[in-house]
């Protein structure tokens, strides 16, 4: 079983991670990541998130960028910067990379004929990935800067930590395994030390709250990590703005 702390920085974010455990059980007996383990997971739904997931990039990246802004120390500054940056380029270049595989092209054209895409052919934004990047952007743009930390850091965590589950889960069978490129990505030592060094920027900020502080970073996080659970799940469900489809 992979360890839950592995990427705690002290005493403060591990009780973070604690405060989630829930969510993060949910999030692992998701069928979504489980058929992506065993590479049966259908394309269309996959196709489906990775289009929403360029949109939820584009909104985490505004979302870093603000928190670049209002840092307090200049190696947070840095930090957030170089990580928005590289939400774009390093993910939206595999995304790009998977997308235009074969496999995956009968799954793009099924997506625009059931109104997924726009008339451009671009993605549409789901119910859920809309909430996301607009609670986050919210929050790093009006919240205290410690707060907006704490809100962005689930993506980091969970997406490391579900990246080495999957991993573990699919073994052998990796190298076969048709989303081996999206496993790997997030299971790698270069993501490992952002996560470390954006979870290291929390626990300092954790340290240093007032108690009212600490308790709205804590509902920062866990309103994210809830939605990290209703990402995955709501493009299994290709989520759309029927009135009577719900994920």
């Amino acid at each position: 079983m992979i360890d839950r702390n592995h990427y705690a920085a002290g005493e403060h974010t591990a009780a973070l991670f604690a405060s989630v455990g829930a969510q993060l059980d949910e999030i692992e007996a998701l069928p979504f990541l489980a058929e992506l383990a065993s590479g049966t997971l259908d394309r269309l739904p996959f196709a489906h998130y990775l289009l929403q997931d360029e949109l939820y990039l584009d909104g985490y990246a505004r979302a870093m960028s603000l928190l670049a802004a209002r840092a307090p120390h200049r190696e947070d500054t840095r930090f957030w910067a170089l990580a928005a940056g590289e939400a774009i380029a390093v993910e939206t270049q595999m995304h790009e990379a998977m997308l235009t595989d074969e496999s995956f092209a009968d799954a793009r054209g099924q997506l625009r004929e059931h109104g997924h895409l726009d008339a451009d052919g671009g993605p549409i934004a789901s119910p859920t990935t809309l909430g996301y990047t607009s609670f986050l952007i919210a929050t790093c743009a009006t919240a205290p800067y410690a707060v907006g930390a704490a809100a962005v850091l689930p993506c980091f965590w969970i997406y490391a930590h579900v990246g080495k589950v999957l991993n573990e889960r699919a073994a052998a069978g990796l190298s076969a395994n048709p989303f081996r490129v999206w496993i790997e990505t997030y299971d790698s030592a270069e993501f490992d030390e952002s996560v470390r060094t954006a979870t290291q920027l929390v626990e300092r900020e954790l340290a240093g709250a007032s108690a009212g502080e600490r308790a709205a970073m804590h509902t920062a996080f866990g309103r994210a990590a809830v939605y990290e659970l209703h990402f995955w799940a709501s493009a299994h469900a290709l989520q759309d703005w029927s009135a009577d489809r719900f994920a």
